[in-house]
């Protein structure tokens, strides 16, 4: 997520929480949203760089924002007992 400014960054975040809520089919407000996509960005990232992979502009920062969350979002929803 390097080279992005802060609203950037949470315009990020957000639209990929938000992305992420539809995919897992979950519920959340506004800043749940966003505070998922932000822990999903850095959460994303980490997991790119373990497999080697990089993404670059605001699309491959939001698809690794975006598949950052989703992966919260299963972890969370596996920790607390939710299909």
């Amino acid at each position: 997520m390097q080279g992005f400014g802060w609203l950037s960054f949470l315009l990020i975040g957000l639209i990929a929480g938000w992305i992420a809520e539809q995919v897992m089919n979950r519920s959340h407000g506004l800043l749940t949203n966003l505070i998922v996509g932000v822990i999903g960005a850095y959460l994303g990232a980490f997991l790119f760089s373990l497999l080697g992979l990089g993404a670059s502009g605001f699309i491959g920062a939001l698809v690794v924002a975006t598949i950052g969350a989703i992966v919260l979002l299963a972890i969370v929803g596996f920790v607390r007992g939710r299909t």
